[in-house]
């Protein structure tokens, strides 16, 4: 179970948040849980998310920190796509600075420009490999086809495209980077829509077990693919435990293929 940073900012992921001592806590916490694999990005903030992990966490001892760079912010809520070279080099030096590295562990394409060649985006992330400055590279919101056509210019070791148990989008990126052994990291993992109803699957099974709706999710997740690296994020410490405390639960054969089911039968993106 991972730790996704996003929450740990200001309202609409812009700005510092409100109780910054609060933020650096919850990634303290998480690390003390056993969390050794926390994801963020520049656009978180933007530059904020990243701050607060340097400042919470650096040294990072056994600890994976993935950022992210291609999306600019205009706003609160306001996302753009900069997949520019040129940007992703900038991008890249201030990531560094922030996070207090050398060199990041897992560097992430955060979404493909449609304004720039595909392969030009992600040939700057191997060349930031080649010089040293990143150890591994990742992508993000990618179809099948853009995977093997990033593949082709460089090792890819994590796709993180949206994906839970009421959203099946991915399904197809999910199961190819199951076949080539590369880490899927789903993100908005506890998006499971109807099936969290009152008398839905999740419901049933979650007080089977008693726990939440949200920890089941995750639990589903976890035993749906071996290459599955959830990453729940929060801005409170209560509700990092809840989700933390997901990986502990075994969910029985019967339990699994009827969440699984009830997955199939939902509508997609839901």
């Amino acid at each position: 179970m991972g730790f996704g940073a996003m929450r740990i900012t200001g309202e609409g992921i812009w700005g510092p948040p409100s109780d910054p001592a609060g933020a650096v806590a919850v990634l303290r916490r998480a690390v003390e849980l056993g969390v050794d694999f926390i994801d963020t990005a520049d656009s978180y903030g933007p530059n904020v998310s990243e701050e607060l992990i340097g400042e919470a966490l650096a040294p990072y001892d056994g600890v994976v920190v993935a950022t992210k760079a291609g999306l600019v912010r205009g706003g609160p809520g306001r996302w753009s796509a900069d997949g520019r070279p040129e940007h992703i080099r900038e991008a890249l030096e201030g990531s560094l600075r922030r996070l207090r590295v050398e060199c990041i562990d897992l560097y992430q394409f955060h979404r493909p420009d449609p304004a720039v060649p595909f392969a030009e985006s992600v040939g700057a992330f191997a060349e930031a490999q080649r010089a040293g400055k990143v150890r591994h590279v990742g992508l993000s919101n990618v179809t099948v086809a853009q995977l093997e056509e990033a593949l082709a210019i460089c090792e890819i070791v994590s796709v993180q495209n949206r994906y839970s148990a009421g959203d099946r989008d991915s399904q197809d990126v999910l199961d190819a980077c199951a076949a080539r052994g590369i880490a899927f990291i789903p993100w908005f993992p506890l998006a499971a829509g109807a099936l969290t109803a009152g008398d839905g699957p999740l419901a049933r099974v979650a007080s089977a077990h008693g726990a939440s709706t949200g920890q089941i999710a995750l639990a589903w997740l976890l035993a749906a693919s071996p290459v599955m690296v959830p990453i729940p994020g929060t801005s409170s410490v209560a509700h990092l435990e809840e989700n933390v405390a997901a990986a502990s639960i075994s969910l029985g054969a019967d339990e699994l293929r009827e969440l699984s089911e009830a997955a199939r039968e939902a509508p997609a993106g839901r």
